[in-house]
């Protein structure tokens, strides 16, 4: 079906984004995987495109432009490219709203230029070793020092952990309480006591740095403060439905592109004498995915628009995310068993693909996580 949410000029930006990608990203990324992180220049290179902080204000060096669709095409197109290493995403969608919705005047002046042009890469630090998808779990906390705050605390599995510039740590500065004792501090690279541990060896997105950070001791000046203390799990659950919704649309390109390059696969991959795609059990498999995938989209592309009217309902957005991330572990999951043993392979597209994307159904609230908001949404 012919998407009808996109005009001439966001084809346009597309356009402009797969230049991009073809010529910054794909010719380094197998590299940047075997490095296990990607080169800061490629980030250099997003800012000078345009690519970074779209939303922000002209005069902090954004694009101005506050409408999501052009990030949404971003995402689609690392997606299908399988650019899972320069983590844009997070950068653009999980913490520039929190800096756009919360920063101070001084804070814009001195973080967004930046931000935009890719010389302070972000990370939001929020995971900890016993606390992921509960964030009334957290144990970091920031206590206040006359113009400080005395932040001591451990993460786990963030991204951009080794590149990050700045990092939106939560933290509980009241443990008395409860979620309105939580607050978001920025600590800056080199401040004194925050350290990086290991670069993680994870199951898929090599080229994707996630890390342990640690903080002991580190007296965070209280201008770094992010919006109001005791205000950061509102501001977290109010930044979450976007952060899901952009989960969902990479979630759904990956599906469509492994789909795309398995029925290519199938038609030319021969087996006893014919195509592998025309035994019943090939065809009925595409014929299942084609379709889901097709329901996904009428649904995402409606969410899309409903978040750009300011009216997606958190639970809605829990839908998305649910529902397009085991999606697509169903859909590459296929796709691999279609292929062979070559789709096991990490020279193929379809293997990476399978690996990449099985933590998003994991990260930014599992699954289950999602279908409790969605069943407190129907009173249960």
């Amino acid at each position: 079906m012919q998407r009808e949410i996109f005009t001439p000029e966001h084809d346009a930006f597309r356009e402009l984004v797969r230049a991009f990608i073809a010529r910054e990203i794909t010719p380094h990324h197998e590299q940047w995987e075997r490095d296990g992180i990607v080169s800061r220049e490629v980030w250099l290179a997003a800012g000078r495109a345009g690519l970074l902080g779209i939303h922000i204000d002209q005069k902090h060096g954004g694009g101005g432009d506050p409408d999501y669709r052009y990030y949404v095409i971003l995402n689609e197109e690392l997606a299908r490219a399988g650019a899972t290493g320069p983590m844009f995403q997070l950068h653009n969608d999980m913490i520039g709203p929190y800096l756009d919705r919360l920063c101070t005047p001084e804070q814009r002046e001195r973080w967004l230029p930046g931000y935009c042009s890719g010389e302070l890469i972000a990370a939001i630090a929020m995971t900890e070793p016993g606390a992921g998808s509960d964030l009334q779990g957290i144990r970091s906390t920031a206590v206040r020092d006359g113009d400080y705050y005395v932040l001591n605390g451990q993460k786990t599995f963030i991204s951009n952990g080794q590149l990050a510039d700045i990092v939106v740590v939560v933290a509980r500065t009241d443990p008395d309480a409860g979620h309105r004792g939580i607050s978001l501090l920025v600590a800056e690279r080199g401040m004194p006591g925050f350290t990086r541990g290991r670069n993680l060896d994870k199951l898929g997105m090599h080229a994707q740095d996630t890390s342990e950070l640690f903080f002991a001791d580190v007296r965070v000046p209280a201008a770094n403060l992010l919006g109001e203390e005791g205000g950061g799990f509102v501001a977290l659950m109010r930044n979450l439905p976007r952060e899901r919704v952009t989960i969902g649309v990479t979630a759904l390109a990956t599906a469509e592109q492994a789909f795309a390059d398995t029925l290519a696969y199938v038609k030319q991959r021969t087996a006893f004498g014919q195509p592998v795609g025309s035994f019943q059990h090939s065809k009925f498999l595409l014929a299942e995915m084609a379709t889901e995938i097709a329901v996904a989209r009428q649904f995402t592309d409606r969410a899309i628009m409903e978040h750009c009217a300011d009216r997606l309902s958190t639970e809605e957005a829990s839908m998305v995310k649910w529902w397009d991330t085991e999606l697509c572990n169903r859909v590459t999951d296929r796709c691999v068993q279609l292929h062979g043993g070559y789709g096991y392979m990490r020279e193929y597209p379809v293997g990476r693909a399978w690996a990449d994307s099985r933590v998003q159904s994991i990260f930014g609230g599992t699954t289950e996580i999602q279908k409790e908001i969605i069943a407190r949404s129907l009173g249960l």
